[in-house]
């Protein structure tokens, strides 16, 4: 069972979808049906995999969205009151929830997802405004961009006026306003979002640490760069640091990693962990969450990252 540390509350703005998962070998092509190998479905959606992701990793977390008056957000609610997750989630009567369609390869666990926000894709700055208190009161606060970017923006402008510490990330990749970057006390993409903001590659670890100083001129404080499994590059005026992957066994579904990876970032911060050891921290939840089936199922506990740590 996880415990709680009340002091490290967490505000996370983001969707939750219902994600119905199919392992095959392949996608099919236009007009063909294939074999799949495995079905499952369960609770899903970036902002609401980061907040189980962080609960389970110690955090006392909010989630800011919104959802729909159906199975799916029945879904939700059960979902995050099983996990210790306060919501703060209105039920749409005229809107669904949201759902993904997540393929993974039986092979490698690679995975290719379609979303579909529902609800939370109606979400305003003035719904985050009436979340202003929740977010004040954080000590750090996170988001991303499967809702829209102008309630993101409206999220990260209230944390930082409140001095709360704000981790943006940008997921999935699309262009954003320039005045959210100096919003961000740490930009956490992976190499196929930072290759997008920035037009750099990211083949290399001289490449990420130029996409990073690219962001850096952006006004971001600190770029954590997730590099699958090379790991994460920590990236800021100070430091850069090259943080190598944690291998918890065998990768069997690399789905919901960066969800997991931000999670336990945002919650070993919330508790006062040095900043690199809180990306430390996070490799290690995306380390253990990779081997296990699922995005927020497969989240550990914080004594299941101790442990892993421990090891390392």
């Amino acid at each position: 069972m996880t415990t709680t540390d009340n002091s490290a509350r967490i505000a996370i703005l983001g969707i939750f979808v219902a994600d119905v998962a199919f392992l095959a070998p392949r996608l099919p092509k236009i007009g063909e049906t294939i074999a799949g190998s495995g079905f499952a479905m369960g609770p899903g959606g970036k902002g609401s995999n980061q907040a189980v992701a962080a609960a389970r990793a110690g955090g006392a977390v909010t989630f800011i969205s919104k959802i729909g008056r159906d199975t799916f957000g029945d879904m939700a609610l059960a979902a995050w009151a099983r996990e210790g997750v306060t919501a703060r989630a209105p039920q749409s009567a005229t809107d669904p929830t949201g759902a993904a369609f997540i393929y993974v390869n039986d092979q490698t666990g690679e995975n290719a997802v379609i979303v579909y926000p529902g609800a939370a894709a109606t979400l305003s700055p003035a719904d985050v405004d009436e979340a202003a208190a929740v977010i004040e009161a954080a000590r750090v606060f996170v988001t991303q961009l499967e809702q829209p970017v102008a309630a993101a923006r409206r999220g990260l402008e209230i944390a930082r006026r409140a001095g709360v510490t704000t981790i943006f990330n940008p997921a999935p990749a699309e262009p954003v306003p320039e005045a959210i970057y100096g919003l961000c006390d740490y930009i956490v993409p992976n190499e196929t979002e930072a290759a997008a903001l920035t037009g750099l590659p990211v083949d290399t670890l001289d490449d990420a640490r130029r996409v990073g100083d690219a962001l850096l001129a952006r006004g971001v404080g600190t770029a954590l760069i997730t590099l699958g499994g090379r790991g994460a590059l920590f990236h800021n005026r100070d430091r850069s640091i090259h943080l190598p992957a944690l291998s918890a066994g065998t990768v069997i579904d690399t789905t919901g990693a960066g969800d997991a990876f931000v999670g336990g970032f945002a919650a070993a911060l919330a508790r006062g962990e040095d900043p690199v050891a809180a990306a430390r921290f996070g490799g290690a939840v995306a380390g253990i969450a990779v081997t296990r089936r699922g995005t927020a199922p497969a989240m550990p506990t914080r004594a299941e990252v101790d442990a892993l740590l421990a090891k390392a």
